[in-house]
Parts: structure tokens; sequence; C-alpha cells
């Protein structure tokens, strides 16, 4: 079975043809919008700060404590409807460039993060209080907004394709 044809079995599914079919469908959709705005938008407030750019008097420490419950919880929404939005429309999004394009950019910026807590936050004792950070914190967060908003654009155009 060649992955096109799991994808059609899990988009004809009675589960699949269900949400498809829904009234709650675009609701499921909005809900998925709420999830990328709660995390995308904390993870750029974060990005900022680890560039150096707003909130210099503040640890980074402490900005990433205080976002990072609405960075997880914004994630978790985001991962479980986009999950439910593929199961409608998974042969459609099989084929379609910009869910490609999406996913790359979803497995890029999990591995950005996985560098930066990983082996970047490593050394954070040395450089959390600092206005602005190492060259390699100040990349790992330009790369993160540039990633997340190639994610949220693919997903945009993907939206308008189906």
């Amino acid at each position: 079975m060649t992955l096109l044809e799991i994808c059609q079995v899990i988009e004809n599914s009675t589960i699949g043809t269900s949400m498809r079919e829904s009234n709650y469908y675009w609701m499921l959709n909005g809900t998925h919008v709420l999830g990328i705005a709660l995390s995308a938008g904390a993870i750029f407030w974060f990005d900022l700060r680890a560039m150096g750019l707003n909130m210099r008097n503040m640890r980074i420490s402490e900005v990433y404590r205080q976002i990072n419950g609405w960075m997880t919880g914004g994630f978790v929404l985001m991962i479980i409807t986009g999950g439910l939005l593929f199961w409608a429309r998974a042969a459609a999004s099989y084929s379609n460039v910009y869910f490609r394009i999406k996913l790359i950019g979803l497995l890029l910026a999990g591995a950005n993060a996985m560098y930066f807590n990983l082996k970047t936050k490593r050394g954070i004792a040395g450089w959390d209080t600092a206005g602005a950070p190492p060259l390699n914190v100040r990349m790992a967060g330009l790369a993160s907004i540039v990633l997340w908003a190639s994610v949220i654009a693919a997903g945009r155009l993907m939206a308008y394709t189906f």
C-alpha cells in the first residue's frame, strides 16, 4: 500500500468523512488557527528576546518561563486540531505542495527548537542577562521566526487550494 493509498483510506474513513461534512469542521479550523496564534505568537515574542530586540532588561530564562505555558498549550492545540484537519483531507493534503512545504517547515522548526534546548540553552548562565545574546542564540531566534512564518504561510496557502 502506497502512502497516497493510506491517505485515501484515512480521508475516506467514517471519521474523516464525518469531520469533512460536519458543520463543525470550520470551528475545528478556527481552533487550529487559535492554537497557531497562541503558540507562534509566544514563540515569536521569545525569539525577539533571544535576538536581543525586545525586553533587554529581562532575563531570557524569565521570559521563557513566563511564556512557556502559552507556547506549549498552543502547540498541543495546534497539533491536535491539525491532525484532525489532516484526517478530514488526508489524500488532498498529500498531493498539495503547500502541505509538503508546511511539513518540511515544521520539521525544521522542531529541529531548531531541539538545537536550542539541547545545545544553545546549556550555556544560558553566561548570557541570560545580556541585552544582546551570543550570535548562535540570535541566529536560532531568527531561524525560528523565518521557519514559523513559512509554516503559517504554507498552511494558509494550502487552505485556499482545497
